[in-house]
């Protein structure tokens, strides 16, 4: 299949820059993929669309303010550094991407948070444009980054500097009520339309919550470049599945429930592990690569609720993998006639495919 198979024109004003001024009030679009019907609702409305004995699953990750600023130790050159993930290289050290006019070589040596933070540069990681960096700093590295950092929000999302009055609001707003295990450097927007009172209706709806942790590295935005989609490889990500989720979803299963995966990471880690384990989603610590495209069979994933996703992404492919390329197209351009907001600050979609299978039946 080709990339350009899951293109669209969005007009640049429906890319969102702010979130909506009150949490939970977006827009939500719904995707009957049985009948290809379209309703236009907002988040508020989810609870009419779950029933009691669903099981909906979470991801928990915590993004950290994993852009941090700074300059060469030995020269005035500014730097920009994304912190993503500790590196395997030695202990202490993490693996980062560096934007610098000045080449970033081994053995040079950077000043970074105000002077709290040193790193020198170790190796270039295996992992494209990646670095691999030792880091000198006294007390929690999460807590200096917080304090001296900024939101790692998407290239899309239009920020003037550290201190444009937006990145105040990102440090709120780019984070879910919920976020509890720091390490990502890209919220699960998904769950940005939930607010505590929201979470609490789908409570009392008999819907059981459940968590994933699944650290999203800012391989989520990277395109794809290769023209056939079977040959986009992607990054890999740390993920956490607790036993009470492992559980919860194979009771869902044998009682008939529905699992709806909020945001793509929660499917990608439910999908990892049960393709791992003969259909089974079980406890475990691990890493996911899993490219979700057009035929897919999802093993634990019965609905989603995701946002409007860039053209020729992975995400795009993904949720055309759960209803169809036509169909997703479809209700895209829908979406730009009724001018939802797009991307990680927009409006969201409920997508509704298929009833779960009978515990022990397999679809023919």
């Amino acid at each position: 299949m080709n990339t350009s198979d899951f293109d669209y024109t969005l007009p640049p004003e429906l890319i969102a820059q702010v979130p909506p001024a009150v949490r939970g009030t977006s827009r939500m679009m719904v995707v009957h993929a049985e009948t290809g019907r379209f309703e236009h609702r907002t988040i508020a409305d989810i609870t009419d669309f779950l029933r009691p004995g669903d099981l909906m699953v979470f991801n928990d990750t915590r993004v950290f303010a994993a852009r941090c600023f700074g300059h060469w130790e030995d020269t005035p050159g500014r730097i920009e550094v994304l912190f993503v993930e500790p590196s395997g290289l030695r202990p202490g050290a993490w693996t980062a991407l560096c934007h610098s006019s000045r080449p970033a070589r081994p053995g040079r040596r950077m000043v970074l948070a105000d002077g709290l933070l040193h790193a020198e540069i170790l190796a270039k990681s295996q992992r494209d444009g990646h670095l691999d960096l030792a880091l000198e700093y006294e007390g929690d590295l999460f807590d200096l980054l917080d304090a001296h950092g900024v939101p790692p929000v998407p290239p899309y999302i239009r920020r003037d500097s550290p201190e444009d009055e937006r990145t105040r609001t990102d440090r709120e707003r780019y984070q879910t009520v919920y976020a509890r295990e720091r390490g990502a450097v890209a919220a699960p927007t998904a769950g940005l339309h939930f607010s505590e009172a929201l979470l609490q209706r789908i409570d009392a709806c008999g819907v059981e919550r459940r968590f994933v942790t699944l650290h999203v590295g800012p391989g989520t935005f990277r395109p794809v470049k290769a023209a056939r989609i079977e040959e986009h490889v992607m990054d890999s990500e740390r993920y956490e599945i607790p036993a009470e989720t492992a559980a919860a979803h194979a009771a869902a299963r044998a009682r008939g429930g529905r699992v709806l995966c909020v945001g793509s990471t929660s499917v990608r880690t439910l999908e990892t592990s049960a393709g791992r384990h003969g259909g089974i989603v079980t406890a475990e610590k691990a890493r996911s690569d899993i490219f979700i495209y057009p035929p897919y069979r999802f093993l634990a994933t019965d609905a989603m609720l995701t946002n409007f996703h860039l053209p020729q992404s992975t995400l795009l492919m993904m949720v055309s993998a759960l209803t169809s390329r036509e169909l997703m197209l479809e209700a895209y351009h829908e979406a730009i006639r009724e001018r939802y907001r797009f991307y990680s600050y927009g409006d969201c979609m409920l997508i509704l495919p298929k009833e779960p299978q009978p515990a022990g039946k397999e679809e023919r």
